[in-house]
């Protein structure tokens, strides 16, 4: 008897059935690339965390996985925050500077600055400027810029004001 025969099935099952599990459904919560801040956004980030709102703009937190002091999210379709994320490169672009570049916006909500991104799949990004971290939100698909992003920026700024210092964030 010929063992090998048999085992390319034996082993495909397991796949298949380690693939099918890692499947997500809708009702499931987000899942993100986790930051890898230094030590000194890590520790403002995890400040962050401990105040962000438990709803924003009317949704409940959902956080997504794998679970992180530097991921948040509220809803399904989430709406995703990061924080330690690396400085976009849009954030230095003398264009978004002055206007010249209609998906990338520089803005404020009370007291915190924005740079508002125009992604390829139609959502939008928002990443905060002029502070030691690297805040990044991002909107699910059907969300506008202008109504939505606006309240869920300000639903965030007393967190954001609090707990991430003014200042340059690290070149990273």
């Amino acid at each position: 008897m010929n063992i090998f025969r048999h085992r390319p099935l034996g082993l495909l099952a397991p796949a298949l059935l380690i693939a099918v599990a890692g499947c997500s459904t809708a009702a499931d919560s987000a899942t993100v690339a986790v930051p890898s801040p230094d030590a000194k956004t890590a520790k403002v980030c995890r400040d962050l965390h401990r105040m962000l709102p438990r709803k924003l703009d009317g949704r409940s937190r959902n956080d997504p996985g794998p679970r992180s002091a530097y991921t948040a999210g509220w809803g399904n379709p989430a709406i995703i925050l990061r924080c330690g994320v690396v400085r976009p490169p849009k954030m230095i672009d003398p264009k978004v500077a002055e206007g010249g570049d209609p998906d990338a916006i520089p803005g404020g909500v009370n007291g915190v600055d924005w740079l508002m991104e125009k992604q390829g799949d139609g959502t939008w990004r928002f990443t905060t400027a002029n502070r030691v971290a690297y805040v990044q939100v991002s909107l699910p698909e059907g969300m506008s810029a202008q109504a939505e992003g606006t309240s869920v920026l300000t639903g965030l700024a007393s967190a954001v004001r609090k707990a991430i210092p003014e200042g340059i964030a690290s070149m990273r």
